[in-house]
């Protein structure tokens, strides 16, 4: 019988930690995420998720530790470098982060212009490729006043699959979203990354995204991993933060006004 072949992880973190204003909100993280997985990191607000998904790309740098994008420690090289990592990786953000002013074509464009130096007739057989791909053709002239929120966050998605990454990642891309639209979201993530062959990390409170898009979960909890699993493992966690977590019970062992009082220490308020 022949041995299993090994995957290495487009994604590695060892030992990260993070702190601010001496507060440690990212504690010794390890952490590797897989080619083409939906991988998904939930926990409570200022459990570090976020955090944790700005040192995976390079907004943030660690003050311990390694942060691998295919096997290159963005911990440790120059922005220039930085800059040349992040062409191949796409980033949607919680509010779509798209300017008022320019027309749902030209945010699509952004990355596209910025990062290349293509004839605008190909870029513009870009923009239609990746609006058809979220399901917006014919909305290219439109303005972000004039369309939903759930077509903004379409939008934001058609800028971060722009330049053809390798991997995605999502900051909440279901937030202020009614379920219906959610799950739309939901959808175009997971169809998405099997149509392009990407890696999605998606940081989320949903649990219905969760459990809908995740190939496997984190569950992050005071700057810490409690556990990585399925959906399968996860529902069936006996941990008991797991449980209190997706199941949104009140009793357990998160005391939701001590993490919000957490929150207001760690930001100095």
């Amino acid at each position: 019988m022949s041995e299993a072949v090994k995957i290495d992880p487009i994604i590695s973190l060892r030992n990260v930690s993070k702190s601010f204003q001496g507060n440690k909100i990212i504690d010794n993280v390890n952490l590797d995420i897989y080619p083409g997985e939906t991988f998904v990191i939930m926990g409570c607000s200022g459990s570090g998720k976020s955090t944790l998904l700005r040192l995976m790309t390079g907004a943030l740098r660690p003050e311990e530790g390694s942060v691998l994008i295919k096997g290159k420690d963005i911990a440790s090289i120059s922005e220039a470098q930085l800059d040349e990592v992040k062409k191949g990786f796409g980033m949607t953000f919680q509010y779509s982060a798209l300017l008022d002013s320019l027309s749902v074509e030209d945010n699509v464009a952004l990355p596209i212009k910025e990062h290349t130096k293509l004839a605008d007739e190909i870029i513009d057989i870009i923009i239609k490729m990746k609006l058809a791909l979220v399901g917006l053709r014919g909305y290219e002239k439109y303005l972000p006043s004039q369309i939903s929120g759930g077509m903004r966050k379409r939008v934001g998605l058609a800028r971060a699959i722009a330049l053809d990454p390798d991997i995605v990642f999502y900051d909440e891309p279901t937030s202020g979203l009614d379920p219906v639209v959610g799950g739309v979201i939901d959808h175009l993530i997971k169809d998405l990354s099997v149509k392009l062959c990407i890696t999605s990390v998606v940081v989320t409170h949903d649990m219905q995204s969760v459990f809908a898009i995740g190939d496997r979960i984190a569950m992050v909890h005071k700057g810490k991993i409690v556990e990585v699993g399925t959906p399968d493992e996860i529902r069936n966690s006996k941990n008991p933060y797991i449980q209190q977590f997706i199941n949104g019970k009140p009793e357990g062992p998160i005391d939701f006004f001590k993490e919000d009082i957490g929150i207001i220490q760690a930001l100095g308020l």
